[in-house]
């Protein structure tokens, strides 16, 4: 008997301890205002005056529950938005009987309060929400990184820069051994660099797989250390990977090309230090206002 009730108390005290570990610690100031449903004074919280594009979250355990698009400026002295992401805020009686309260749907950390009839915008509604309830996450959390190599650099970025998605590009040198390269060390053929785009991606418009299959849409990965009239290591053909996921994707897309009776020559490798190249060559066919000679979209997955 004795022994089941010590295993009892130690399965309680373990039951206690994953709750309390899956949520973030609080502050004495936002247990006040989380868990008992306090309220931060006007126009103190970090939120109130703050407008970057994001989402956000529950302080308490993370989840999201605003959009930045729905934030407008009430002159509340609260953080307003006009509409909460579906299923993430429960609306409750408040306790004085005359409010509606928002919690967070997952934990129950108390956000504010609801409105409506006020006419502050098309919604017609106003979720009056504490800074301190809230975590901000940026939309640059979103942005993920590609790289690729297939010749000239200049042709390559030309045809991401135009693929919807991609917020940035820029073109430099990965894949060799020496630090810090410039251009004519990377012609010299003798670095074990590659001339190589780097693609910033939002990944909630556009997947790695469309970005490879552009790659591979763009440039001859069957030709080995050139592309057209360019010859030497420096254009060989390369995907550089920064996840497993990435690795997968491109590997399985190899395949297919291999199916397809294609004898890629792409090599695989994971992302080393990328070195970014001179001024003079970013964004180069926008600022010459040309088209790319070598780097031709053909479609080879049809």
């Amino acid at each position: 008997m004795q022994k089941m009730m010590i295993l009892f108390i130690l399965l309680i005290g373990v039951s206690f301890m994953s709750t309390e570990d899956k949520y973030n610690k609080l502050t004495d100031l936002e247990k006040y205002v989380i868990e008992q449903k306090g309220t931060e004074r006007p126009f103190t919280g970090i939120y109130n005056d703050f407008a970057e594009d994001g989402i956000y979250k529950c302080k308490k355990c993370g989840e999201p529950l605003f959009k930045s698009d729905d934030k407008f400026h009430s002159g509340c002295g609260w953080p307003s938005f006009d509409d909460a992401i579906e299923g993430k805020v429960k609306e409750i009686p408040d306790t004085d009987g005359r409010r509606t309260e928002i919690v967070c749907a997952n934990c129950g950390a108390h956000l504010g309060h609801v409105f409506s009839g006020e006419g502050f915008t098309d919604k017609n509604t106003r979720h009056c929400v504490n800074s301190i309830s809230l975590q901000f996450e940026s939309e640059m959390a979103k942005q993920e990184k590609a790289y690729f190599a297939g010749g000239c650099f200049w042709g390559v970025e030309y045809h991401f820069q135009k693929l919807a998605g991609v917020i940035s590009t820029s073109v430099g040198f990965m894949g060799g051994e020496m630090v810090n390269p410039g251009y004519y060390d990377v012609v010299h053929g003798d670095t074990g660099h590659t001339e190589t785009v780097e693609i910033i991606y939002d990944p909630g418009k556009v997947n790695y797989e469309e970005l490879a299959k552009l790659f591979f849409n763009i440039h001859d990965p069957t030709q080995i250390n050139r592309q057209g009239p360019d010859i030497g290591h420096q254009y060989r053909s390369a995907i550089f990977y920064t996840s497993s996921q990435q690795k997968e994707t491109a590997q399985k897309l190899i395949n297919i090309l291999k199916v397809k009776g294609y004898a890629v020559a792409t090599e695989l490798k994971s992302a080393s230090e990328y070195y970014e190249a001179e001024d003079y060559h970013q964004d180069y066919y926008r600022k010459k206002g040309s088209l790319p000679y070598c780097h031709i979209f053909q479609n080879r997955f049809e």
